[in-house]
């Protein structure tokens, strides 16, 4: 019996702590384009460590990740790594402000630069709050893309906190009463 107590204690620690990132499709189902209100879009979330950004984009752009000073004049001779395959996932493995720009100068002028900042999740709100919620969307037609294709959304999942104790509550709860033979 002191072994199930053990079990059931670590599969509750091990279930509340469990939580899974996000994907944001940069700029929802507009894309990384200039016709996108890139700050309008990320002001509305919240980016953690662990999340991924997900650039979709046409031939005529690319993503460049650069450092602040490059970001404000919008230089991309210093990137710190460029994209231009259409289709970037970029994983924020660490806290902090990262900076994106469209290698076309004059469309990062324009407006196409993102700025995110990103929060180390083990100070973040409680599970449940406020970012991104599940979900999925269909990839636009108008970045030359196979519209077919389903992508995620700007929208994630987190597992854990209340639901998964209940799941785990549930579970000991079989395993006595099959202890028991009720």
């Amino acid at each position: 019996m002191a072994n199930l107590i053990l079990l059931c204690f670590l599969s509750i620690l091990c279930f509340s702590l469990t939580s899974h990132a996000a994907t944001y499709v940069v700029g929802d189902t507009s894309g990384w384009d200039i016709s996108t209100d890139i700050d309008s879009w990320a002001s509305e979330k919240r980016f953690n460590v662990g999340d991924v950004l997900s650039f979709q984009y046409s031939s005529s752009h690319s993503v460049s990740e650069v450092a602040k000073e490059s970001f404000e004049t919008c230089n991309t001779t210093k990137s710190l790594r460029t994209y231009s395959n259409g289709n970037t996932t970029v994983t924020l493995s660490n806290a902090g402000t990262r900076y994106f720009v469209c290698g076309n100068k004059i469309h990062c002028l324009g407006g196409m630069k993102l700025q995110v900042n990103v929060e180390d999740d083990k100070k973040s709100s409680p599970v449940g709050s406020p970012g991104a919620q599940p979900g999925t969307t269909t990839q636009p037609s108008s970045k030359n893309n196979d519209s077919a294709t389903v992508i995620p959304s700007s929208d994630g999942f987190i597992n854990g906190g209340f639901r998964s104790l209940i799941i785990t509550f549930l579970f000991m709860v079989s395993k006595s009463l099959s202890l028991f033979h009720i």
